[in-house]
């Protein structure tokens, strides 16, 4: 059975200085070995496209910002779905499009779009692998006020999926374990 990559939010908005400072500085080379390697064996690509409704956001479709990242965007073929909410599996078909396929997920924001979409994948019983290393997020302050790096909250978050939702793991371990691919399912308490 093949893998699906479903790609997260990976437009030119995210670059905008405005998010402040990231981590994972080489997310964007990790996503292109994966896909790289989906595209050697023509395993199905989602890329999802977040089509903010926000009058001033930076996703907003009509802006240069919302296009893809070039390193990083889809090819002639591959599917593009547009989003409206924080889950790619809300506002899309993604569910039916990948019915019965084990998933890698991969882009931005960490906390936000790849949580809930990880979040809403193990809540459906698909079985999802999360590439930590091929996600990043922005530094934030916490409900009480205390800054957290980038890395913090990158760290929180996977802590908040890894077991229950999905496995986290790094490319690495994803391309050196694809060819006997088999996520768990999430588990249940």
């Amino acid at each position: 059975m093949s893998p699906a990559l479903i790609l997260i939010d990976l437009q030119l908005a995210i670059d905008d200085v405005s998010w402040g400072q990231r981590n994972n500085l080489d997310a964007e080379s990790n996503v292109c070995r994966l896909l790289q390697r989906w595209r050697s064996e023509q395993w199905p690509i989602f890329h999802i496209r977040h089509d903010s409704r926000e009058p001033g956001s930076l996703y907003r479709p009509g802006q240069p910002l919302h296009a893809f990242k070039p390193e990083t965007g889809p090819l002639p073929g591959e599917t593009v779905l547009g989003k409206t909410t924080c889950s790619a599996f809300l506002s899309t078909d993604l569910a039916d499009r990948v019915r019965g396929l084990p998933m890698v997920v991969a882009g931005v924001i960490t906390n936000n779009s790849v949580e809930s979409t990880v979040r809403s994948a193990g809540d459906l019983g698909f079985a999802v692998i999360l590439a930590h290393d091929a996600s990043f997020t922005f530094a934030r302050r916490d409900w009480f006020g205390v800054e957290r790096t980038a890395d913090e909250v990158h760290a929180m978050s996977l802590s908040n999926l890894d077991g229950e939702y999905c496995r986290v793991l790094s490319t690495s371990e994803i391309l050196c374990d694809v060819e006997t691919y088999s996520p768990s399912s999430p588990s249940r308490p």
